[in-house]
Protein backbone atom coordinates (compact mmCIF):
# COMPACT_ATOMS: atom_id res chain seq x y z
CA UNK A 1 0.00 0.00 0.00
CA UNK A 2 1.00 3.69 -0.94
CA UNK A 3 -0.01 6.44 0.66
CA UNK A 4 0.59 10.07 -0.26
CA UNK A 5 -0.25 12.39 2.10
CA UNK A 6 -0.44 16.05 1.87
CA UNK A 7 -0.79 18.83 4.50
CA UNK A 8 -3.73 20.81 3.69
CA UNK A 9 -5.38 23.77 4.67
CA UNK A 10 -8.47 22.38 2.51
CA UNK A 11 -9.39 20.07 -0.27
CA UNK A 12 -12.37 18.26 -2.22
CA UNK A 13 -13.00 15.84 -4.75
CA UNK A 14 -15.51 16.35 -7.41
CA UNK A 15 -17.47 13.70 -9.84
CA UNK A 16 -19.16 15.12 -13.05
CA UNK A 17 -18.88 18.20 -11.59
CA UNK A 18 -20.49 17.47 -7.93
CA UNK A 19 -18.77 17.51 -4.55
CA UNK A 20 -18.39 14.27 -3.45
CA UNK A 21 -16.24 14.71 -0.55
CA UNK A 22 -14.28 18.15 1.41
CA UNK A 23 -12.24 19.04 4.20
CA UNK A 24 -11.04 21.79 5.63
CA UNK A 25 -7.18 21.75 7.38
CA UNK A 26 -5.98 17.83 7.72
CA UNK A 27 -4.50 15.77 5.40
CA UNK A 28 -5.54 14.69 1.66
CA UNK A 29 -4.28 11.23 1.24
CA UNK A 30 -3.93 9.64 -2.50
CA UNK A 31 -3.66 5.86 -2.08
CA UNK A 32 -2.83 3.17 -3.84
CA UNK A 33 -3.98 -0.40 -2.91
CA UNK A 34 -1.06 -3.23 -4.23
CA UNK A 35 -1.43 -7.23 -4.48
CA UNK A 36 -0.18 -8.12 -0.95
CA UNK A 37 -2.01 -5.92 1.09
CA UNK A 38 -4.56 -7.05 3.45
CA UNK A 39 -6.98 -5.95 6.44
CA UNK A 40 -3.79 -5.68 8.66
CA UNK A 41 -1.76 -3.27 5.93
CA UNK A 42 -4.83 -0.77 6.20
CA UNK A 43 -4.98 -1.21 9.92
CA UNK A 44 -1.37 -0.27 10.14
CA UNK A 45 -1.71 2.49 7.65
CA UNK A 46 -4.61 3.99 9.31
CA UNK A 47 -3.31 4.11 12.47
CA UNK A 48 0.26 5.31 10.93
CA UNK A 49 -1.84 7.93 8.86
CA UNK A 50 -3.68 9.21 12.03
CA UNK A 51 -0.89 9.72 14.45
CA UNK A 52 2.25 10.77 11.72
CA UNK A 53 3.52 13.66 13.12
CA UNK A 54 3.18 16.48 10.74
CA UNK A 55 1.31 19.78 12.18
CA UNK A 56 3.43 22.16 13.94
CA UNK A 57 2.91 22.92 17.75
CA UNK A 58 3.53 26.04 19.48
CA UNK A 59 7.00 25.88 18.69
CA UNK A 60 6.92 26.09 15.00
CA UNK A 61 7.78 21.84 15.03
CA UNK A 62 6.28 19.15 13.46
CA UNK A 63 4.97 17.44 16.59
CA UNK A 64 1.27 17.38 16.09
CA UNK A 65 -0.53 14.55 14.17
CA UNK A 66 -3.93 15.19 12.47
CA UNK A 67 -6.05 13.68 15.54
CA UNK A 68 -4.16 16.00 17.96
CA UNK A 69 -5.14 18.77 15.62
CA UNK A 70 -8.97 18.49 15.44
CA UNK A 71 -8.12 18.30 11.69
CA UNK A 72 -10.14 16.11 8.59
CA UNK A 73 -8.90 13.82 6.37
CA UNK A 74 -9.69 13.38 2.94
CA UNK A 75 -8.95 9.64 1.57
CA UNK A 76 -9.12 9.37 -2.46
CA UNK A 77 -8.28 6.23 -4.26
CA UNK A 78 -4.84 6.62 -6.71
CA UNK A 79 -4.32 3.14 -8.34
CA UNK A 80 -1.03 5.72 -10.45
CA UNK A 81 0.81 5.22 -7.21
CA UNK A 82 1.28 1.75 -7.68
CA UNK A 83 2.91 1.81 -11.03
CA UNK A 84 6.27 0.67 -11.88
CA UNK A 85 7.79 3.51 -13.68
CA UNK A 86 11.51 1.36 -13.77
CA UNK A 87 11.43 0.02 -17.20
CA UNK A 88 10.44 2.43 -20.79
CA UNK A 89 8.36 4.99 -20.97
CA UNK A 90 4.99 3.57 -19.96
CA UNK A 91 3.88 2.47 -16.42
CA UNK A 92 3.21 -0.83 -15.55
CA UNK A 93 0.11 -1.22 -13.08
CA UNK A 94 0.75 -5.28 -12.86
CA UNK A 95 1.67 -4.43 -8.91
CA UNK A 96 -2.10 -3.26 -8.31
CA UNK A 97 -4.21 -5.34 -6.45
CA UNK A 98 -7.60 -6.10 -8.78
CA UNK A 99 -10.45 -3.26 -8.51
CA UNK A 100 -13.21 -5.08 -6.02
CA UNK A 101 -9.91 -6.03 -3.52
CA UNK A 102 -8.88 -2.33 -3.77
CA UNK A 103 -11.87 -0.70 -3.18
CA UNK A 104 -12.79 -2.56 -0.20
CA UNK A 105 -9.47 -2.07 1.25
CA UNK A 106 -10.00 1.87 0.27
CA UNK A 107 -13.02 1.64 1.91
CA UNK A 108 -11.87 -0.20 5.25
CA UNK A 109 -8.90 2.08 5.00
CA UNK A 110 -11.15 5.51 5.17
CA UNK A 111 -13.07 3.53 8.07
CA UNK A 112 -10.64 2.56 10.46
CA UNK A 113 -9.32 6.25 10.41
CA UNK A 114 -12.87 7.71 11.20
CA UNK A 115 -12.87 4.98 14.22
CA UNK A 116 -9.59 6.81 15.39
CA UNK A 117 -12.33 10.13 16.01
CA UNK A 118 -11.61 11.44 12.87
CA UNK A 119 -13.67 12.98 10.31
CA UNK A 120 -13.22 11.13 7.06
CA UNK A 121 -14.44 12.37 3.63
CA UNK A 122 -14.01 10.18 0.19
CA UNK A 123 -13.34 10.25 -2.83
CA UNK A 124 -15.58 7.79 -5.03
CA UNK A 125 -13.44 4.95 -6.45
CA UNK A 126 -12.96 4.51 -9.71
CA UNK A 127 -14.36 7.08 -10.83
CA UNK A 128 -12.65 10.32 -13.30
CA UNK A 129 -12.11 12.74 -10.17
CA UNK A 130 -11.22 16.31 -9.74
CA UNK A 131 -9.22 17.00 -7.17
CA UNK A 132 -8.57 20.52 -5.48
CA UNK A 133 -6.11 21.04 -2.77
CA UNK A 134 -4.58 24.15 -0.83
CA UNK A 135 -1.01 22.15 0.06
CA UNK A 136 -0.10 24.21 3.25
CA UNK A 137 3.49 24.31 3.48
CA UNK A 138 3.84 22.65 1.16
CA UNK A 139 4.03 19.47 3.62
CA UNK A 140 3.94 16.35 1.24
CA UNK A 141 5.07 12.35 2.42
CA UNK A 142 4.97 9.18 0.67
CA UNK A 143 4.54 6.30 2.96
CA UNK A 144 4.85 2.67 1.69
CA UNK A 145 3.90 -0.22 3.75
Amino acid sequence: MKALLQRVSHASVCVDNSIVGEIGPGILVLVAIEQADTEKTVQRMAEKISKYRMFSDTDGKMNLSVAQTGGEVLVVSQFTLAADTNKGLRPSFSRGAAPSVSETLYLQLAENIASQGINVATGRFGADMKVSLLNDGPVTFMLDM
